[in-house]
Parts: C-alpha cells; structure tokens; sequence
C-alpha cells in the first residue's frame, strides 16, 4: 500500500485530522444528531453516572434517579442509602451517590440555585473552569455538559474510544493520557467550526472506535482510514 502525504513527518496533524474527520463524516454521516437534549445540571449529573458504564446501564440509572426524586432539591436533601439505591445500575453507586450530593451542594452553596443555566453565559473556557473546580469533574465531563447539553457549545469531549482511535492515527502520542488529549486534540481543529462540527468530530471517532477500531480486534482492513494510520500498517503489515 503506498503511503500518502499524512505519512511524512512534516505532515501537519491537523491536516491529517481533517482528512480523518471528512472521510468518518461520509461513513457515519454528517451532521450527526445530539442523542440528548437535557438541560445542563441533568447532563452533568448523567455524565457523573456514564463513567466507567455502559450507556444503557447509566441511562437507566438516571432515569430511576429522576423518577424518585423530581427536583434536585430533593436529590441534595435525600439520605445517600436512597440516592445509591436509585442508580444501582451505574457502577460504583456506593461512590457516585454521596459525589452527586456533594456536587449539588456546592453548586447551591455558590450560585444560590440549583441550576448551571449561567454558563450560558460565559465563555467556553471560562465555563469549563468552573465546572472543573466542582468535586470529580474532569474535562470529560466538563466537555459533555458544554457539547452534549442544550447549551450546544462548542467543547470537544473525548472518550476512550476516540481517544484510542486518535492515538493509533498518530494525532496524539499513545502516552498521553484521556484528560490532557482534550486539550491537544480540541488545539487541532479549526477555529472556525461551529459546535455542530466539533460535536461531529467527537461522534465520529467515538463510533469508528466502537465499530472498527475497537480495543481487542480492530478491523483494519475494511477500515477507511488504513492508508492513514500508522498503527494499522503495523498490523497488517504495510
């Protein structure tokens, strides 16, 4: 197979994640539509209950969660045995209970209201900021209560699917971890794409990762990126 301009070394990586993010586009098909429309304190807390679980497990754990205790208020008042047992089917209820309670409280004790309608308000960094100095929010989570929520901004989330399909391109080094990829891969896109774009990137990577590029036995070679990808020509033996 012969190797393409992406393969130099002076190839710029984000001219090479333009080409990925075009050709995963005409796989997956863009735009890609938001899977949730929630508002931003219900996104943070179901991103709090996604981690480590698989997204049918935490969906259901939060909708038992919002089905016993209709406000918030109720959610930061409530004894933990009865937050914990409404997610159980989150992973680590016993540990994400008393963070929610902790996260509502600081939240309430800060703005007055259990509400993160405000960061509409305030730029993207500034807003992600603030989300991260709350208890067990990383830029994950911070990124997905932007992106995902209604406020539809402009925040790249990276999860470990994109996160591994990033790395096996050569867009990231393979020992940069989740967290401080966030930063460099957001770095690599261009200034102007709108959210809708960004949160596109974000899906398709995520899918490509869980359709093709999966953790034991990716398909390299029905892979549209493999003249691409450094690590498949590893595999297959370009």
């Amino acid at each position: 197979m012969a190797l393409t301009l992406f393969d130099s070394p002076d190839a710029a990586p984000n001219q090479k994640l333009l080409e990925v993010h075009a050709r995963l586009c005409g796989e997956y098909g863009c735009p890609i539509a938001y899977f949730h429309d929630l508002e931003p304190l219900d996104e943070l807390v179901s991103s709090l209950l996604s981690h480590r679980t698989k997204n049918a497990d935490s969906s259901r754990a939060f909708r038992q969660l919002r089905a016993k205790f209709p406000t918030w208020d109720e959610i930061s008042t409530a004894p933990v045995q009865e937050i914990e047992a409404a997610i159980a089917p989150a992973t680590w209820p016993e540990q994400k209970a008393p963070r929610l309670q902790e996260i509502l409280r600081a939240i309430e004790e800060e703005r007055g209201v259990l509400s993160l309608d405000f960061l509409a308000e305030m730029s993207v960094k500034a807003a992600r900021a603030w989300l991260e100095r709350l208890p067990g929010v990383g830029p994950k989570t911070s990124a997905a209560v932007l992106c995902f929520s209604r406020l539809r901004r402009r925040a790249l989330p990276v999860d470990s699917h994109h996160h591994r399909v990033a790395a096996r391109l050569g867009l990231i080094p393979k020992s940069l971890p989740v967290g401080p990829s966030h930063a460099v891969l957001e770095a690599m896109l261009p200034a102007e794409w709108d959210a809708q774009q960004v949160y596109d990137n974000h899906e398709v990577l995520m899918l490509h990762g869980q359709r093709v590029c999966n953790f034991n036995a990716p398909a390299c070679r029905k892979c549209v990126l493999l003249d691409l990808c450094p690590a498949g020509h590893e595999r297959v033996g370009v």
